[in-house]
């Protein structure tokens, strides 16, 4: 139990990488993090505000052409 395996190893890696240079400091690389955050919130909040839109669109149809039985009632007069 007090043995180090291949995953811990692994970890320890990436953590001292992160930790002592590689692309960039943890702070530059958590704001990173929080922009892709924020960027696909606002992609959320966009996808909902059309969706709104086409519900909004799709209820306000109106019919263009007479129903088929309001033409047959005229036909018979």
């Amino acid at each position: 139990m007090g043995a180090i395996g291949p995953w811990q190893i692994v970890i320890i890696l990436v953590l001292a990488l992160l930790l002592f240079g590689g692309g960039g400091k943890i702070s530059s690389l958590m704001g990173d993090f929080a922009k892709g955050i924020k960027s696909f919130r606002k992609g959320l909040q966009e996808d909902d505000k059309s969706l709104d839109d086409r519900s909004d669109e799709a209820t306000d149809v109106t019919p263009t052409a007479e129903p088929v039985a309001e033409k047959e009632k005229t036909r018979a007069k």
